[in-house]
C-alpha cells in the first residue's frame, strides 16, 4: 500500500512539475508581432534569432544603463 500511494505520490509531482516547466517555456517565448526584431527574425536560423535576441537585450540594457548616468548626473548637478 505505501508502494502505490508513494508511486502515485512521484506521479501527481511528476505532473505539477510539467505544468510549471510548461508555463515557464510558454512565458519565455517572444511574442509574434509587436517589435521589428520579431518580424524580421520569422524567417531566421535559431542562432541568427539568438544574436538578434542577444543585440537587442544588450542595446536595451546600454540604453537603461544611459538613463541611469543621465538622471545621476542631473541629481549632482541640481545640488
Amino acid at each position: 500500500m505505501r508502494l502505490i500511494l508513494g508511486l502515485v505520490g512521484l506521479l501527481v509531482a511528476l505532473f505539477i512539475v510539467g505544468l510549471l516547466a510548461k508555463r515557464q517555456l510558454q512565458a519565455v517565448q517572444l511574442p509574434v508581432a509587436g517589435t521589428s526584431a520579431s518580424q524580421g527574425a520569422a524567417g531566421a536560423t535559431p542562432a541568427e534569432q539568438s544574436r538578434q535576441l542577444q543585440r537587442q537585450t544588450s542595446d536595451e540594457v546600454k540604453k537603461a544603463l544611459d538613463a541611469g548616468l543621465q538622471r545621476n548626473r542631473d541629481a549632482e548637478g541640481s545640488r
